[in-house]
């Protein structure tokens, strides 16, 4: 099963490296991480996007628990949360490819954020799968290049994670 894990700890050099390091140590992978700074600049927010049952996903959070820089730690994935992922894709747009471009960044809400004479650079997000049935829905020949930036999470209502 899919979890979005989302820790805080210390902004210091090395401790995304310990994090890292825990789960490279014990054989788990992390299908996409997403770090910065958080309103207070001593502390990172961290998400990371792994697989697993239960009994891994709490070994995992147990041993995040016990590393020196984490402070604390949520499985958002536990309760309702949102979740959102950025795409950049650059597309071949010339010929009759260009005006089918356009339509399909239009119906997945993406926006074109630079044209030239043979390419578009669009703008997508959303969710995982979102940004996965843009890609299947257009040719993957007209593909030049693609960056995601991994998940993003928050929990919804009164569920924080701060101090």
């Amino acid at each position: 099963m899919r979890h979005i894990i989302s820790l805080l700890l210390e902004n210091e050099a090395g401790a995304l490296s310990r994090v890292a390091g825990l789960f490279a140590a014990r054989g788990y992978n992390i299908e996409t991480l997403t770090v910065a700074p958080t309103e207070d600049l001593s502390l990172s927010r961290l998400t990371i996007v792994t697989k697993g049952g239960d009994d891994v996903i709490e070994q995992i959070t147990k041993q995040l628990n016990k590393l020196i820089d984490v402070v604390k730690v949520v499985d958002l994935s536990e309760a309702a949360h949102i979740e959102r992922e950025l795409m950049l894709i650059k597309l071949r747009a010339t010929g009759k490819d260009r005006d089918e471009m356009k339509r399909m960044a239009d119906i997945f809400r993406g926006r074109i954020i630079d044209v030239t004479d043979s390419t578009y650079v669009v703008e997508l997000t959303g969710t995982c799968s979102k940004l996965d049935s843009f890609i299947q829905a257009i040719d993957r020949s007209l593909i030049l290049e693609t960056v995601r930036t991994g998940v993003s999470g928050i929990g919804r209502g009164d569920r924080i994670l701060k101090l």
